[in-house]
C-alpha cells in the first residue's frame, strides 16, 4: 500500500510539473494565439499569422515524456518542417521554427494567389494552403490542372489537360512544343499565355465584387433582421482591418462581441481596443448598449 501511495505521489508531482511547464510556455507565446487546448494539455493549437497576413493553425501534440521527447506538429502547409529540439527547447522555439518555415513558403503561396486572382479556379473556397495544385475551368467542359513545386514555385509546373475535343488536344500540343520557353522571371499568367498562345478565362466579375464582403467572424454578408440590433439590423460589414495584407471585413457588432471574449482586450469609454483575429493588427471598435 505504501509503495502504491509513493508511486501515486510521484505521478501527481510529475503531472503538476507538466501542467505548470505547459501553461508557462503558452504564456510566453501569448494566450491570444491559442486556438485549442486539450484538457490534459497534450494537444495544443495556435493561430499564427505570417508576414502577408495569411492565417495558419499550428497543431502541437505533446508526448507524456515532454520535454524530453520533441512534440509532433501538423499544419496547413505543403510539407512540414523538421523540428529542431533539445531538452532546453520550449514551445516558443517551435513557433519560431514554424514562422521561419512560413517565410520560406511565401513565394509558393504568392504564386498560387496569382493563379487564384487571375484564372477561373474550381472549388477555390475549399482549397487548403497545404494544396499545391489548382484546377482551372477554361470552358466547354475543359480544364487545366497545374501542380506547383512548393520548394521551387517559379519553375515549370506539372500540367495536365482534362477533357476531350480539339481545344484540349490543341493545348496539349502547344504545351509540349512551347513549355521550354517557361521563364522564372515572368508571372505564371504571362508564362501560360505565352506557352498556350491564348488568353485563359478570368474569374467572373461577381467573384471579384463579392471578395471579402462576408464578415470574418459570423461569415454572413448581412446581420440578421432583429429589433435588438436597432439601426444595425440587416446591415452589411462596416469595419475593415487596416492591415493592407489582411483587409478582412467585419460587422462591428460581431467584432465587438469577439473582442469582449478576449482577456487582453482593453476598453476606454465606448471603444474596445484589441487585435484583429486574423492578422493581430491593432483594432479599435466603438460599441453601444445594443447587443447582438
Amino acid at each position: 500500500m505504501e509503495f502504491a501511495e509513493e508511486n501515486r505521489s510521484r505521478e501527481l508531482a510529475a503531472s503538476s510539473s507538466f501542467y505548470r511547464s505547459v501553461y508557462s510556455e503558452i504564456e510566453e507565446i501569448g494566450w491570444e494565439h491559442l486556438v485549442n487546448l486539450a484538457g490534459d494539455l497534450k494537444f495544443i493549437s495556435f493561430r499564427i499569422v505570417d508576414k502577408k497576413g495569411r492565417v495558419h493553425i499550428l497543431e502541437v501534440q505533446l508526448d507524456k515524456t515532454y520535454p524530453k521527447c520533441p512534440p509532433s506538429v501538423s499544419a496547413d502547409v505543403p510539407y512540414i518542417f523538421n523540428v529542431e529540439w533539445s531538452m532546453n527547447s520550449r514551445l516558443k522555439d517551435l513557433v519560431q521554427q514554424f514562422q521561419e518555415h512560413l517565410e520560406k513558403l511565401q513565394e509558393f503561396w504568392a504564386t498560387l494567389d496569382d493563379i487564384d486572382n487571375s484564372l477561373c479556379v474550381v472549388n477555390l473556397k475549399q482549397t487548403s494552403r497545404a494544396v499545391s495544385f489548382r484546377q482551372m475551368d477554361i470552358g466547354n467542359d475543359c480544364f487545366i490542372m497545374l501542380s506547383i513545386n512548393s520548394k521551387n514555385p517559379k519553375a515549370l509546373p506539372e500540367c495536365r489537360f482534362l477533357g476531350s475535343g480539339p481545344i484540349v488536344n490543341s493545348l496539349r500540343k502547344l504545351w509540349k512544343r512551347n513549355s521550354k520557353q517557361w521563364m522564372k522571371d515572368k508571372t505564371i499568367l504571362e508564362n501560360l499565355t505565352s506557352i498556350l498562345e491564348t488568353q485563359l478565362p478570368k474569374p467572373p466579375d461577381v467573384q471579384k465584387n463579392n471578395q471579402q464582403v462576408e464578415c470574418g467572424i459570423c461569415y454572413a454578408q448581412y446581420l440578421p433582421t432583429d429589433d435588438e440590433l436597432g439601426p444595425r439590423s440587416g446591415t452589411g460589414t462596416d469595419y475593415t482591418c487596416d492591415n493592407s495584407h489582411c483587409n478582412r471585413a467585419f460587422h462591428s457588432v460581431c467584432l465587438g462581441d469577439w473582442l469582449r471574449s478576449i482577456t487582453t482586450t482593453r476598453q476606454s469609454f465606448n471603444v474596445l481596443f484589441g487585435n484583429c483575429p486574423y492578422c493581430s493588427e491593432p483594432v479599435a471598435v466603438k460599441i453601444s448598449n445594443t447587443k447582438k
